[in-house]
């Protein structure tokens, strides 16, 4: 059992389910006699300053994320490639990297009592260096086509929130779409084409259970990239809703491509991994097996 555990909270995550699965989850971890450091913040750019110094200084066992997807992905950057593993408390909206690891969703008293058991597993993370030798990660997915578009409009608004707000985003970004040209690097494959969505998934959802990548597992040392090619608009909007089953993935516009590393160009995208934005195209990418050790 760890003895010194890091924490992290995001209270509005879930539609401020946070907040109260935090509390619930500090609660129980105290009483179980676990030295806590809170080292969460106004935002997300101090939690990772806590962060990072609290697992230089060797100050803490292991770290916990209290939220959805986008707490994950900060508790990812902070652990990925060191020895400290991630817990992970799923209390957001979408959780897909809590349900694809098999743990406890919106239930502050199992997800403790998974961290206190000290069970651990290694899990892959994809990483990307950027040109200044920053390394990002991220766990699940990266969307480098519509679904990202979508999302860049989304961050403009702040109003509505939520759902809405990305569905709006699609309904204003829909009708002006058109399939990209992209340039892929495939392990030195290079493939051009003109596609209207591309992923490349660690694991095989994002957006709360959309099965972009469906076959994609977090320990095989590969990354599975989906590309839909160009299609109309009315078939698009007939093939994206199977997104939630991975039905989409016998569609013949869809293809499935595997590699360790992969380098993405195209004009005008930034790309979003596990909900976050997290940088514009051109970017490689790259399986590191082994990368993560999780509570799990």
């Amino acid at each position: 059992m760890p003895q010194r555990l890091g924490i992290v909270v995001n209270p509005t995550s879930g539609k401020n389910t946070g907040a109260k699965v935090g509390s619930e989850a500090l609660t129980l971890l105290r009483a179980a006699g676990v030295e806590l450091l809170d080292l969460s913040a106004a935002d997300a750019r101090g939690a990772m300053q806590h962060g990072r110094a609290a697992i230089a200084d060797r100050a803490v066992d292991a770290l916990v994320v209290v939220g959805g997807d986008g707490m994950v992905h900060l508790g990812a950057n902070l652990c990925a490639g060191t020895e400290v593993p991630l817990g992970i408390i799923a209390a957001g909206t979408g959780n897909d990297v809590a349900r694809v690891l098999g743990l406890p969703v919106h239930d502050a008293a199992k997800a403790v009592e998974r961290i206190l058991s000290g069970g651990t597993r290694r899990i892959d993370a994809a990483r990307h260096t950027t040109p200044t030798g920053e390394e990002k990660w991220f766990l699940g997915v990266l969307a480098a086509g519509f679904d990202a578009v979508v999302n860049e409009r989304a961050n403009t608004w702040r109003w509505p929130k939520g759902q809405m707000r990305y569905n709006l985003a699609i309904l204003r970004e829909l009708p002006l779409f058109r399939a990209i040209p992209y340039r892929l690097v495939l392990d030195g494959r290079e493939v051009r084409t003109d596609a209207m969505l591309v992923a490349v998934g660690n694991g095989p959802s994002y957006g709360g259970g959309m099965k972009v990548t469906p076959d994609a597992v977090l320990d095989d040392g590969l990354l599975d990239v989906l590309v839909l090619h160009r299609i109309g608009t009315p078939e698009f909007l007939r093939v994206f809703p199977r997104v939630f089953t991975g039905a989409h993935v016998t569609h013949p516009a869809v293809e499935i491509l595997r590699a360790r590393e992969v380098h993405l160009e195209a004009t005008g995208i930034v790309a979003y991994a596990d909900g976050e934005r997290f940088g514009p195209l051109p970017m490689t990418v790259e399986a590191v097996p082994g990368a993560l050790t999780v509570l799990a």
